[in-house]
């Protein structure tokens, strides 16, 4: 199940629960993937195995963000079935040959060969089949989230074998000197020179936001890949919604009738 087949733009949000029920509910509302984090928050390679079969079973594009540019955890995310792995902290051009490096088989890459893995299917999938599709099936993004791959980015561009340059706005903020502040004009900016450049290139550019109306900015300048906020933050957000909404009609009707 690719990410993009037949669609302009797709949209999903990061999941750092631990219960794959909420891959599930993901999938129920439209979200069209989920990236299952390694990188913040409780999970492991153990507890996403049921985020990847809850995705798998409802139709929904199961993403997992290792934590670093690991081989073995690159590896590991593909053999338990990932579809892509999404990997942070891309500084150069040979960051980005490493992990594809990590996630290919011959030719493309030396990821590690094993058909006893659940991608496999347990090895009931002919391992010529397997071998042959495996580079197929699976996806590269590569995080570029900081000054040294904003300067890096024309030759980011050119390596062969990913899918998606997602930009992370927030620690692209840190590394313009303002943490945390990812509408400042100065990370905005640099966000948007590297969609023009990934644009140009014809290489599918993703980011993070956390409303609709980022969601359609980004998405006016060309931006494909949308991870709309975190599984926590929308859970929070929705409560307080409610919270807000019943205390202040108590509030006024109290007000009223006294």
């Amino acid at each position: 199940m690719g990410l993009l087949d037949s669609k302009k733009h797709v949209l999903g949000p990061f999941m750092k629960i631990s219960d794959p029920a909420l891959v599930e509910i993901s999938a129920f509302a439209g979200f069209d993937f989920v990236i299952i984090d390694l990188e913040h928050g409780p999970n492991n390679f153990q507890t996403i195995q049921g985020h990847i079969r809850a995705a798998q079973a409802k139709n929904i594009v199961p993403v997992v963000r290792v934590p670093e540019i690991n081989e073995n955890m690159i590896s590991k995310a593909l053999d338990i079935g990932a579809a892509y792995v999404q990997v942070p902290q891309i500084e150069n051009a040979e960051d980005a040959k490493r992990v594809v490096k990590a996630a290919k088989f011959y030719p493309e890459g030396a990821r590690g060969v094993c058909r006893y893995v659940r991608a496999a299917n347990y090895t009931a999938m002919p391992k010529e089949d397997y071998f042959s599709s495996a580079n197929k099936n699976t996806g590269v993004i590569i995080h570029i989230e900081g000054n040294i791959a904003f300067n890096n980015i024309d030759e980011i561009l050119k390596v062969d074998g990913v899918d998606v340059i997602f930009i992370g706005p927030y620690d692209m903020s840190q590394s313009c000197g303002v943490p945390g502040q990812v509408n400042h004009p100065s990370v905005i900016s640099k966000m948007k020179d590297i969609v023009e450049k990934a644009n140009a290139k014809g290489v599918v550019v993703g980011t993070f936001v956390e409303s609709a109306s980022s969601a359609k900015q980004w998405m006016d300048l060309g931006v494909q890949y949308i991870s709309y906020a975190v599984d926590v933050g929308i859970y929070y957000d929705a409560c307080k919604s409610i919270v807000d909404e019943v205390n202040t009609y108590a509030e006024n009707t109290f007000l009223k009738s006294s």
